[in-house]
């Protein structure tokens, strides 16, 4: 069995508010495996374990370009945070996004010969500032927008970058925009919600009237009958949709309006979106400093 690790305690805890006994508990039970310890808690603790949001693992930037009806949205990723703040680094992921923007380019790889100036092309641009500084830098993604509408983007510093396509007021574009950087929604609509993400979702929910239901013969009261884990299963997974896609999620100006009520107020519509977090799903090693230390000491009495 894997060892327990503090490190990876808090690592869980930061990813879903558990206690810190409960989150250790998880991890035992999951025999280490990180994603399987987060469902654990989630069907063992309900609403204090489901914050879903992927924990911010790499370093980086999100940049934006608009230029009319054409836009692009960039992440760049850097080792350190140090760097991410670095002048010249921001100025590669800038014109990362404008490159985007103009050329179209197929994939990461086409990005990466796109001329830069000064007679060198992207990569060379991103290999010349690797040996100046030192440090690895990677284009991770990028998402181009070509409309017949508008569009609208918001960074929230560098590290969560929004463009959203719609019709209607500028203000509307820009509200909506600063909601999705908020409220991460996964899917436009109910409807669009990737379909693995409802299933776990509705595993989650089976585990814990699974578990409600042991619970219950344990203290020998009756279990709830099938018709009615079937609408609580089913209800759980409509709270779902209507949690993570745009349109159902309550606008945060005004709680009293859900984004689709606030837009048609507005005359307006959103077409599509797209939301960068710098470093989501990417694992990142963590440095023991003390073991590290430990092991040159070490090495060096050997030498």
């Amino acid at each position: 069995m894997a060892a327990i690790t503090a490190a990876m305690v808090g690592e869980l805890r930061a990813k879903t508010d558990a206690p810190m006994m409960e989150c250790k508990k998880a991890l035992t039970e999951a025999a280490g495996d990180m994603d399987k310890a987060e469902e654990i808690l989630r069907v063992k603790l309900g609403g204090k374990a489901s914050k879903a949001s992927a924990r911010i693992t790499a370093e980086g930037v999100v940049s934006a370009y608009i230029a009319g009806n054409v836009g692009a949205l960039v992440e760049v990723n850097s080792e350190t945070d140090f760097v991410a703040k670095n002048d010249d680094f921001l100025n590669l992921a800038a014109t990362a996004a404008r490159l985007v923007a103009e050329h179209n380019p197929a994939d990461l790889a086409a990005l990466a010969a796109l001329p830069a100036g000064d007679g060198k092309t992207l990569d060379e641009v991103r290999a010349a500032l690797i040996g100046k500084i030192g440090e690895n830098m990677t284009f991770r993604r990028f998402q181009r927008f070509e409309t017949t509408g508008k569009l609208a983007s918001y960074l929230h510093g560098t590290r969560i970058g929004v463009m959203v396509e719609f019709e209607g007021e500028d203000q509307v574009g820009k509200d909506v925009a600063m909601h999705i950087a908020a409220m991460k929604p996964v899917a436009l609509s109910s409807e669009q919600v990737p379909a693995e993400l409802i299933e776990k979702e509705r595993s989650v929910a089976a585990a814990k009237a699974k578990e409600d239901a042991e619970k219950a013969a344990a203290e020998g009261k009756p279990a709830q009958s099938e018709e009615i884990v079937a609408k609580r299963l089913e209800g759980s997974v409509q709270k779902y949709l209507k949690e993570v896609s745009l349109l159902n999620q309550a606008f945060v100006k005004n709680d009293k309006q859900s984004i689709e009520q606030m837009l048609k107020a507005n005359n307006a519509t959103v077409k599509a979106f797209t939301m960068y977090v710098v470093g989501e799903g990417i694992e990142k090693k963590v440095d023991d400093f003390a073991a590290e230390v430990a092991a040159q000491m070490a090495a060096s009495k050997q030498a």
